[in-house]
């Protein structure tokens, strides 16, 4: 298998090479390596990555013009997985114009390339926050999705209409996939397991939102790549795969939910991770964050439809597995 995989060097891109390059896939990473968070984590990662000979990396921009349109034709990948994207829902408030050219500039640019040389499946990164103010759960991938609540929603939400409008035109196989709360070893430090574990380990108190009454679908990172990889083989094609599919009447193209399909409880997911520290933490009660949601819930029974699996890491594992690394690589 010939992969490109954009962002390569960020969490989940990460995790992702890895699991291709295990497999003995050919995988050309492209990241840009942008400053919003520390650039030395993403050169660790990239490090790790590059110590296998399948792995060929390329640093650049994807809104940058021409460059997917060479990268498409010199390399002609089988298989595209775009995660490339400016994360974070309180960033977007203050820097929207960051999402506008990473996240839908940048996804264009992807798909202007494919348009040219077609691969035989693309997998673009949604998120769980298109759903937006829907208070019906489990979130299904049929739901209506009109209501984002963040610019970063509405930018990838933006990203799906974009696709499923190249997969009818040009007949691009393609696959949004929405993940919940994704959390492991080698996670963003703008995301709330890392500022919880630091805060924690250095005495310090933590902010705690809305009071603490939140509820997430935490996914462990491993548990999400694995279903990429399932979806991967998964091709959208003419037949719906049972009632619950939300594939499109008239293009190749699906939305999958990628969930471990059972909300937790923020305080418990602190309480694990005082439970993996040895220490207890000092808790900020906060009013909600703007853009922010009360409760995710994954409904996915379409990911098992397609693929027979199900992410199913207990958060107490999870959390104790990311706590470890925090130390090794930390401390």
């Amino acid at each position: 298998m010939r992969a490109l995989v954009t962002g390569s060097a960020g969490f989940i891109g990460y995790h992702l090479c890895e699991l291709l390059l295990a497999e003995g896939a050919q995988v050309i990473g492209l990241d840009a390596h942008d400053p919003y968070y520390d650039p030395a984590l993403k050169e660790a990662r990239e490090a790790r990555l590059r110590a296998h000979p399948g792995f060929t990396p390329i640093r650049a921009r994807l809104e940058d013009p021409g460059v997917l349109a060479d990268l498409f034709a010199t390399h002609r990948p089988e298989i595209v997985v775009h995660l490339a994207a400016q994360a974070g829902v309180r960033h977007s408030i203050d820097n929207p114009r960051a999402y506008l050219a990473s996240n839908i500039i940048g996804t264009f640019e992807l798909l202007e390339a494919a348009r040219a040389h077609p691969p035989q499946h693309m997998l673009l990164a949604s998120t769980s926050s298109a759903y937006g103010a829907n208070k019906d759960m489990p979130y299904r991938e049929t739901d209506r999705a009109d209501a984002q609540m963040s610019f970063y929603a509405a930018s990838k939400k933006s990203t799906e209409s974009m696709a499923h409008s190249y997969a009818n035109l040009f007949d691009l196989p393609i696959t949004m996939f929405r993940f919940f709360t994704v959390y492991g070893p080698w996670g963003r430090p703008d995301m709330a397991p890392w500022l919880f574990t630091s805060a924690i380990m250095a005495g310090q108190p933590i902010k705690v939102f809305n009071h603490g009454d939140m509820r997430r679908d935490f996914t462990y990172v491993t548990d999400l790549v694995r279903a990429i990889r399932l979806l991967v083989d998964a091709v959208p094609g003419d037949a719906p795969a049972g009632p619950e599919d939300s594939l499109s009447p008239v293009a190749p193209f699906r939305v999958v939910n990628i969930g471990n399909g059972a909300p937790v409880e923020l305080l418990d997911f602190i309480a694990a991770i005082e439970t993996a520290t040895g220490r207890q933490a000092d808790r900020q009660m906060l009013p909600m964050q703007p853009g922010d949601v009360p409760a995710t819930w994954a409904d996915t029974a379409l990911l098992r439809r397609l693929t027979g699996y199900a992410p199913q890491t207990p958060v107490a594992q999870g959390v104790a597995d990311y706590v470890a690394w925090f130390r090794s690589y930390y401390l």
